[in-house]
């Protein structure tokens, strides 16, 4: 998990101030100042996620002991709360403290996605009890509200971020065949970008259990064409050939690939570079394209990793011309240091490379 100061900062304690406000207001008896002791001890060495759960866990430690009257009193709060990601705070409280009432707290988790998510929460019932829990997801899939159907997905993704995974889905993904299957054409986009990247989860243990389910759409409706496209995102950067076929690309392009250039040569950490190119059709019909580029990173060991970035899809008529560019700031992320040495640049047209330049960064 990547955990950015200002992503952290989330749970400052002007925020636990303000959730303490809240919670008084709906429940008087609420002890604001032992709240904010408890919540923000130590507060600058916890991640974002300790963060929340230090939260939830003050709550708890004044809220009534009965489950039920305790959840009554979040129900409350959770229209009161000023930011969605700090309502997660509610479905975590049910995760640390209703896993004994399995029906009453996915009730609760229903509700409170509303707000913020509660994809993190429903991940301990699913580990507890499976089958009951993904019963009920099932149900969810079906629901009116897209942040439950979203839920019914994005809750039981196998390789969920700053989650722990579902090993046995990582295994066998057929127990959420159903759920997926009622989501594939589903008309909110925040739903279909949850069922794309649950798809693309499962194309790194299982791909071709996923081409073999996708392969059976109709990707006429371009609400399943777009989870298509974006389930397979990995695959086609790995050049599948099944993948690349099922979004129209999977034979060889006919092109030539003229004009490659990555400017400045010499960069400094910071500075951007531009990847321009143009490609030629030598067919007499028209082709899709898949256009991506990798660029191979130095490591600090002075090996390099290949990272590989969507560019462009697009109908080449015959004969034609496109020119095509890219710009990319080069600079340190959480996730990545770059390191002195040759970058070099691969450009992939239907997953095959055809062409490579590079540039070189400085210490």
């Amino acid at each position: 998990m990547s955990d950015s100061p200002a992503l952290k900062e989330i749970f400052n304690r002007d925020r636990l101030q303000h959730i303490a406000d809240e919670t008084w207001a709906v429940y008087p008896a609420f002890d604001r100042n032992g709240f904010m002791a408890r919540a923000s001890q130590g507060l600058d060495g916890l991640s974002v996620m300790q963060r929340l759960n230090r939260v939830s866990q003050s709550l708890h430690a004044d809220l009534p002991e009965d489950y039920a009257v305790a959840l009554e009193i979040l129900y409350a709060l959770a229209p009161r709360l000023n930011s969605a990601f700090v309502s997660m705070i509610l479905p975590e409280y049910v995760a640390l403290f209703g896993q004994d009432n399995f029906a009453r707290s996915m009730d609760a988790l229903k509700f409170f996605t509303s707000f913020g998510s509660s994809e993190f929460a429903v991940r301990h019932f699913l580990r507890k009890d499976f089958a009951r829990a993904i019963e009920v997801m099932h149900g969810w899939s079906l629901d009116e509200n897209p942040h439950v159907r979203r839920l019914a997905s994005e809750g039981c993704r196998p390789r969920l971020p700053w989650s722990f995974r579902l090993e046995n889905l990582m295994v066998d993904p057929t127990p959420v065949l159903d759920i997926l299957d009622n989501l594939k054409a589903d008309d909110s986009l925040y739903v279909r970008k949850s069922v794309a990247n649950h798809f693309n989860d499962i194309t790194k243990d299982n791909p071709e259990w996923v081409l073999d389910q996708l392969e059976g759409w109709s990707l006429d409706n371009p609400n399943s064409a777009w989870i298509a496209r974006h389930a397979l995102r990995s695959l086609i950067k790995q050049g599948n050939v099944r993948a690349l076929t099922l979004m129209g690309a999977g034979q060889k392009a006919q092109v030539t690939l003229e004009n490659l250039k990555v400017t400045p040569d010499v960069i400094s950490l910071g500075d951007r570079i531009n990847l321009s190119f143009t490609l030629k059709s030598t067919s007499d019909k028209a082709q899709r394209l898949i256009v991506d580029y990798t660029v191979h990173y130095v490591k600090k060991s002075g090996g390099t990793s290949a990272k590989v970035f969507k560019l462009k899809t697009f109908e080449l008529g015959a004969g034609e011309s496109v020119n095509i560019s890219r710009e990319q700031q080069v600079r340190n992320f959480t996730t990545r240091v770059h390191y002195a040495g040759r970058h070099e640049v691969d450009v992939l047209i239907n997953g095959e490379c055809l062409g490579r330049s590079g540039f070189d960064l400085n210490a």
